[in-house]
């Protein structure tokens, strides 16, 4: 993306959606992308106890980049 991005002015939200949505691999990976424009809560608090409880299953590309969230006693993800 960052080849893709090059010399482009990120002046909006949906140029930056666009760049995403034309982005592209050598191998034929293709990005889709879309501008959600909802309102959401700001300063939300997360205690301790229900970050606790957050199932990350790291995925077995890069897993300390890429992980899912899964439902508690569901396991590992199938790929």
């Amino acid at each position: 993306m960052t080849q893709n991005w090059r010399g482009k002015p990120l002046v909006t939200h949906q140029v930056i959606v666009e760049l995403i949505a034309s982005s592209r691999t050598k191998t034929g990976l293709t990005v889709r992308g879309a501008l959600d424009d909802g309102a959401y809560a700001t300063g939300l608090r997360v205690s301790d106890n229900q970050l606790a409880e957050v199932h990350l299953v790291p995925d077995h590309f890069h897993g300390e980049w890429n992980c899912a969230l899964v439902p508690a006693g569901q396991g590992e993800l199938s790929h």
